[in-house]
């Protein structure tokens, strides 16, 4: 189909009177009207009758389109646009297809006809806002028209103790925490977005924060640490107690409250990772009628809850996969998570046996961004796309791009756009999936920057990480060295970052740093056009700044390994003003996305100037070999 049809300065926009005005018809006129605006149409909506003299785009819900909901047909002819739709879902795909012609293409769009439909129903992205960082309201808006335009219908912001309860200030207070009006107002522009906002409260085991609150610590399955696996980290209590009398009173009370701020009919309760069980206050039950029966009791009665109050229970599926013979017990209303992070990740085997249970369920493979600072993309594309395969494969009902946020959370969202834009394609159409488009489209539709280098730094950061040569599960080098807790905490997230100078040469750490450095100078080459494009390059500069020193913690330690004082004391002073000046630098940074403080983002900032001035090493080169480097399994 040869041509292009070539906008007016001036034109119409038709769409059928039966739109719901106020939360389809106006916010789906709006949104293309600006787009065309940018490149010099003034887009009038009218509706009613289809006959106008200016008449260029019309939206026509007819059968014709293609069958699934969300399916389409984006037609350019001589005379103008034609949009065929089944369902609202089918509108707003087309119209975010059609913004993105115009982006691409201007006002001379190129003649087409399209046929298109997704491949999962439901598309997701789990933004992690527990673990140090808390959005802004503006931010969270911002996230959400970017995921809009990636198609994306589904939001959730994963919650242990981060919503402004109002019995608990004093477990959030520290934190900072959505408050209910900000819920309200990002549901209601969710909404106009076409994307469901889910509630999600985890209920049962990650509730650390709250079990350390007095009031609330006899809820606790344990009462005190614990040692992890290996020895090497503790285990904090996180785990409710399921037969304790004030546990279930406990979930209603938070269940009240926050329920209500979310027009959801979803609702994610959590239930992953419930370490405790079966060592306190239940052993003797668990021992009795078994760990995996008194999980699924206890996961009924919160099904119980959650459908008395006209939702739909979704859940984490990792500890059901350890008692798939449990399976038929759990209604088949419950959707069911199935999560993984690492790129051999058997998605193919538990969606199988999900399938095999009639029980709806979605894959949840992650950004992998957690634990890196910068990424590690190698790893995160492979298990995006694997995901996509085997919830394709399985009839998955929804894939959930999970964005976690462990030791701190330091990286920024600017890190995390590359494997959403991935999660999102991979979900629409795997078929078409094409990763040389990366770099255009989010320079084009996120950073807002002609030059492509923001993008192209950022890419190339996510494999730099391959230059040490060690591949570790959800960490890099560059991510947990900076971040390594203080050894007498025996924290468990970036708990190696002090041993790794010992098991990585000096010349594959210079090697990583070499390519870090090439990439910032790349980055430095970015002229984002807009406000917003400049942060995320800020960002994007802040947490590379944070990574680089990774390499040059890792050569002190070394120099102070074998002895070379002068050369640690060099390393020492250059390191100690940079994080310094990193310390102010991400502080000024912060208050202009998040909510709260740096506390607990990057209290590991002072840590690693204490280690500096204090100039001995936490662990000797014997204590830290520890076991070797495993195979890249993204290679």
């Amino acid at each position: 189909m040869p041509g292009v049809f070539e906008l007016a300065r001036q034109a119409v926009l038709h769409l059928p009177a039966s739109l719901p005005r106020d939360t389809l018809m106006l916010p789906l006129a709006s949104r293309l009207a600006a787009e065309a605006r940018a490149v010099g149409v003034d887009l009038q909506l009218v509706t009613g009758p289809e006959q106008h003299p200016q008449l260029a785009i019309r939206a026509i819900q007819s059968r014709q389109a293609p069958a699934p909901p969300e399916g389409y047909r984006l037609e350019v002819g001589g005379q103008g646009v034609t949009l065929l739709f089944r369902d609202p879902a089918g509108l707003r795909a087309g119209v975010a297809t059609l913004r993105q012609l115009l982006r691409q293409y201007g006002r001379r769009l190129p003649r087409l006809r399209i046929d298109d439909h997704p491949d999962f129903p439901r598309r997701g992205v789990m933004l992690d806002i527990s673990r140090g960082r808390v959005p802004k309201l503006e931010t969270l808006m911002e996230l959400a028209e970017h995921l809009a335009r990636f198609k994306i219908n589904e939001l959730q912001l994963y919650t242990e103790h981060t919503f402004a309860y109002r019995n608990y200030e004093p477990v959030w207070r520290e934190w900072g925490a959505l408050t209910g009006e900000e819920i309200l107002r990002l549901d209601a522009r969710c909404r106009e977005l076409g994307i469901d906002l889910v509630p999600n409260q985890n209920s049962f085991g990650h509730l650390r924060y709250w079990l350390e609150y007095p009031p609330l610590r006899k809820l606790a399955e344990v009462s005190e640490p614990y040692e992890g696996t290996g020895g090497t980290f503790l285990r904090y209590p996180s785990t409710l107690a399921p037969r304790h009398p004030g546990t279930l009173p406990f979930i209603r009370e938070l269940y009240d409250e926050l329920l209500p701020h979310f027009t959801s009919g979803r609702f994610n309760v959590g239930c992953d990772e419930t370490w405790d069980l079966g060592r306190g206050q239940s052993k003797a039950w668990c021992e009795r009628r078994g760990k995996g029966q008194v999980y699924v009791d206890f996961l009924l009665e919160i099904h119980r809850e959650v459908t008395s109050r006209n939702r739909q229970m979704m859940f984490w599926g990792d500890i059901i996969m350890n008692h798939p013979e449990l399976l038929p017990q759990l209604p088949k209303d419950i959707i069911a998570l199935n999560w993984g992070y690492e790129a051999n990740h058997p998605f193919e085997k538990e969606a199988g046996l999900f399938a095999q249970s009639r029980m709806p369920f979605y894959v949840c493979p992650g950004t992998s961004t957690w634990m890196t600072l910068i990424g590690r993309h190698d790893n995160g594309f492979v298990n995006l796309r694997r995901g996509a395969e085997a919830g394709l494969k399985h009839g998955a009902g929804g894939y959930l791009n999970t964005d976690w946020g462990d030791g701190g959370h330091p990286q920024p969202l600017a890190v995390s756009y590359l494997p959403y834009l991935v999660g999102a394609s991979v979900s629409w159409c795997l078929r078409s999936f094409d990763e040389a488009l990366l770099v255009p489209v989010l320079s084009r539709d996120v950073f807002e920057d002609p030059t492509q280098n923001a993008v192209r730094a950022a890419l190339a950061m996510g494999f730099a990480h391959r230059k040490f040569q060690y591949f570790s599960p959800n960490i890099t080098p560059f991510g947990t060295v900076i971040a390594a807790p203080l050894p007498r905490t025996r924290e468990l997230m970036c708990r190696d970052g002090l041993k790794l100078y010992a098991r990585i040469p000096a010349d594959r750490i210079c090697a990583a740093r070499d390519e870090l450095n090439k990439q910032r100078a790349v980055l430095s080459r970015a002229r984002p056009s807009s406000p917003a494009g400049a942060m995320l390059v800020r960002e994007l500069e802040l947490a590379s700044r944070m990574a680089l020193e990774s390499c040059r913690i890792m050569l002190w330690q070394q120099a102070l390994a074998v002895g070379e004082a002068a050369s640690a004391r060099k390393l020492a002073r250059a390191g100690l003003r940079e994080l310094e000046r990193l310390d102010e630098d991400f502080r000024r940074y912060w208050p202009m996305r998040n909510k709260g403080t740096t506390a607990r983002s990057t209290p590991f900032l002072r840590w690693r100037m204490d280690d500096y001035r204090k100039g001995k090493l936490h662990f000797s080169p014997e204590a830290a070999q520890g076991v070797a480097a495993k195979p890249n399994p993204a290679a």
